[in-house]
């Protein structure tokens, strides 16, 4: 059932599913994106003071957007997004992670400029297989209302 604006209730906190980081996959996004020698070159990565290759933040936060979708917005009537706040890098992600996490909905207001919709507002923790947190986020989106 496709979820609309009124099925969001604050406080509810949606599970991510799990997301396994590849070395391959790291390389990949990095050297089309982020050409960091420690995102694109394990042997330089070793030398850095994270000692061994990372992913880009802006991997993880694309990974993030996977997981969201494939949790609940490819399920929802989701309008699109003004942006996100408050992206935070913690600890970095590795070849092989397994990454999972949370979204907790802390705000729901109608629209004042667009009655047939609503905003919903959230606060994201993505955590590694060890239950580190490794990003956080706020994120806006636009949900269409229920048809009445």
């Amino acid at each position: 059932m496709m979820k609309y604006f009124e099925s969001f209730k604050l406080g509810k906190i949606y599970q991510l599913r799990e997301y396994r980081v590849s070395e391959a996959e790291i390389l990949e996004f990095a050297n089309k994106y982020d050409p960091q020698s420690y995102h694109t070159d394990p042997l330089a990565a070793a030398e850095s003071p994270f000692g061994s290759l990372i992913a880009s933040g802006w991997h993880t936060a694309a990974i993030f957007m996977r997981m969201q979708c494939d949790s609940f917005l490819n399920q929802s009537h989701c309008l699109g997004s003004p942006g996100i706040d408050q992206l935070r890098w913690i600890a970095p992600v590795h070849p092989g992670d397994s990454l999972h996490g949370e979204n907790k909905i802390t705000q729901l207001r109608q629209s004042k400029s667009k009655p047939d919709r609503g905003i919903v507002q959230s606060a994201v923790s993505i955590y590694n297989q060890k239950s580190e947190r490794v990003m956080s986020l706020e994120t806006t989106a636009f949900f269409l209302k229920q048809p009445t």
